[in-house]
C-alpha cells in the first residue's frame, strides 16, 4: 500500500486537545496539547492517554497537574483495555492519596494500576497477559515528577537542550546498562521493541521515579509512546518542540511519524510551562493532612450521663444530688476541652527531597539550525512528490505559500521560522489528504488529461 493510500486509509481515534494558558489561576501557568492516532498499519489504537488539571489552586499547590501516556499491549482487545484501565484509574488514585507526599502518591497510583490490570487479565483468560508500559509527569507549581514503567517516553526541553528524563525498560537499553551491548553489526540484531517492564503481567512491578526537577518558565515537556520515538529522532524531536506551539507540535509530530510509515499507534502530550511562581525552586509541595479530633468519647459521654442524671434528680426534687450531677459534667467538659487543646499539632507532611532516580539518560543540543532546515525541506519534498500523480484538489497555494515562507526565512538566518512553516505546510497538507474524498472531489480536468 503506497503513502498516499495509507494515509487516506488513516484515522486518529482521538481529538487534539489544548489548553489555554489563561484559563484560570491554576491553569495560566501551562500550556499543553495531546493527540492520540492509530497509525497506518495498525486496526486498533492501544495507545491511551490522560490529562487531570486542578481543579483550583488549592488543588495546583496539593497535587499539580497530572499528564500520562500507555501504550498497551496483547492479544485481541487486551493491550487496549490494559492502557485505558492504567489512564482510568491513576488520576482517580494520585489525587485521592492525601495521606502521602505527590511523590509517593504518583508511585502509588502506578502501583494500583498494576494491581487492577493484573486481576482483570487473570480473570479473563482472553486478557492473561495483558500489559502496559506507563509514563506519567506531575507539574507541581514549582517542580516536576516523573514516574514509567516501560519504554514510553518522558522529556524536557529546556534552553536548547533536549534531554530523556526516563530510562527505557528494554533489553537494549537495560544491556547497554549492563555493558552487555555487542559491538558493530550484531548489535542491530537485537529487537529494540522488547521491553523488560510493564504493568499487568505480574502481581508486582518496579516502579521509576525521576525528579524532582525544579521547573523554569520555557521548560517544554514531551510524553509519547514508541510510536512516536522509534520513528523521529530525539534531535528531530527537540527541534520541532523548540519551534512549534504544544498544538502545532502534537499534529506535526504525529503527521512526521506517519510520513514515515506509521507502523504502530501514535500518542504525544506536549505541556510547555508558561509561568513559574516566585518562591525557592526547590521547595516542596505539602500536604495537610485532615485534623481529626482525638479526644476521647469517655468524657463526652460521661458527661453526658451527668447531665442527665442531674435533670432526673432535679425533676424528682433530690437537688443536692442534681447539683453534685452538674458538677461532675462540668467537670468531664472541662476534662474534654483540655485534652483537645494539648493534643499534638499535625504537622505539614512535606515531599521527600529525592532525587529519585539519575536522570536525565540521555542530552541532545536541538536548537533548529540550517541542517534540520534542510530535513524539513526535504519532507515537505516528498510529500509533494507523493501527491504528485494523485488526481485529487489540493490547496497547493496554501502549500506553497507556507513553503515559500520558509525558504525566506532561512535565507535570512531565521532557522526556527523556517522549520516551522515547512512543518506546518507538511501538517496542512496532510490534513487536506485525510479529508480528501476522492469519489467527491476529484479534479476531473486532471482526470481527463
Amino acid at each position: 500500500m503506497g503513502l498516499l493510500e495509507q494515509a487516506d486509509k488513516h484515522r486518529a481515534n482521538s481529538p487534539m486537545t489544548e489548553a489555554a494558558p489563561n484559563a484560570g489561576d491554576a491553569r495560566k501557568s501551562i500550556a499543553h496539547a495531546s493527540l492520540t492516532d492509530v497509525g497506518l498499519r495498525r486496526g486498533s489504537n492501544q495507545d491511551s492517554l490522560a490529562v487531570a488539571l486542578a481543579a483550583d489552586d488549592a488543588d495546583w499547590r496539593r497535587r499539580g497537574h497530572l499528564f500520562m501516556v500507555a501504550d498497551g499491549m496483547g492479544a485481541h482487545a487486551a493491550g487496549e483495555l490494559a492502557s485505558k484501565i492504567a489512564c482510568e484509574s491513576m488520576p482517580h488514585t494520585y489525587r485521592k492519596s492525601l495521606d502521602r507526599s505527590p511523590a509517593e502518591a504518583l508511585r502509588h497510583a502506578v502501583v494500583t494500576a498494576n494491581a487492577s490490570i493484573h486481576t482483570r487479565g487473570q480473570a479473563n483468560a482472553e486478557f492473561q497477559g495483558m500489559g502496559t508500559t506507563c509514563c506519567a509527569l506531575v507539574l507541581l507549581p514549582r517542580q516536576a515528577i516523573v514516574a514509567h514503567v516501560g519504554d514510553s517516553r518522558v522529556y524536557r526541553l529546556r534552553r536548547g537542550k533536549f534531554e530523556q528524563l526516563t530510562f527505557d525498560h528494554s533489553l537494549v537499553w537495560e544491556m547497554m546498562a549492563a555493558g552487555q551491548m555487542p559491538k558493530g553489526d550484531v548489535a542491530n540484531f537485537i529487537p529494540k521493541n522488547i521491553i523488560t517492564r510493564s504493568l499487568g503481567p505480574h502481581a508486582e512491578v518496579q516502579v521509576d521515579l525521576e525528579g524532582p526537577l525544579a521547573l523554569e518558565p520555557g521548560d517544554t515537556f514531551l510524553l509519547c509512546s514508541d510510536g512516536l520515538s522509534g520513528q523521529v529522532k530525539d534531535e528531530e524531536l527537540g527541534e520541532l518542540l523548540s519551534a512549534l506551539s504544544p498544538s502545532e507540535a502534537v499534529r506535526t509530530l504525529v503527521d512526521v511519524a506517519n510520513l514515515r510509515g506509521g507502523p504502530d499507534n501514535i500518542t504525544a502530550i506536549v505541556v510547555r510551562v508558561e509561568a513559574v511562581p516566585a518562591g525557592e525552586a526547590n521547595d516542596v509541595a505539602v500536604v495537610e493532612p485532615e485534623k481529626t479530633s482525638q479526644v476521647s468519647p469517655f468524657w463526652w459521654g460521661l458527661m453526658a450521663l451527668a447531665l442527665l442524671v442531674a435533670l432526673v434528680l432535679a425533676v424528682a426534687r433530690y437537688y443536692a444530688g442534681a447539683l453534685i450531677s452538674v458538677l461532675v459534667g462540668a467537670a468531664s467538659g472541662v476534662a474534654a476541652l483540655l485534652q483537645g487543646l494539648s493534643r499534638p499539632q499535625t504537622t505539614p507532611q512535606t515531599a521527600q527531597q529525592g532525587p529519585y532516580g539519575k536522570g536525565p539518560y540521555a542530552t541532545f543540543d536541538c536548537m533548529p539550525n540550517a541542517e534540520a532546515v534542510q530535513s524539513a525541506a526535504q519532507l515537505a519534498a516528498q510529500l509533494r512528490e507523493a501527491t504528485r500523480n494523485e488526481h485529487w484538489t489540493l490547496d497547493w497555494a496554501h502549500f506553497n505559500g507556507l513553503c515559500e515562507s520558509a525558504s525566506r526565512a532561512s535565507s535570512n538566518g531565521d532557522f526556527r521560522s523556517a522549520v516551522r512553516n515547512y512543518m506546518l505546510a507538511i501538517s496542512f497538507m496532510m490534513n487536506e489528504i485525510r479529508n480528501q474524498k476522492k469519489t467527491d472531489q476529484r479534479d476531473k480536468s486532471v482526470l481527463d488529461m
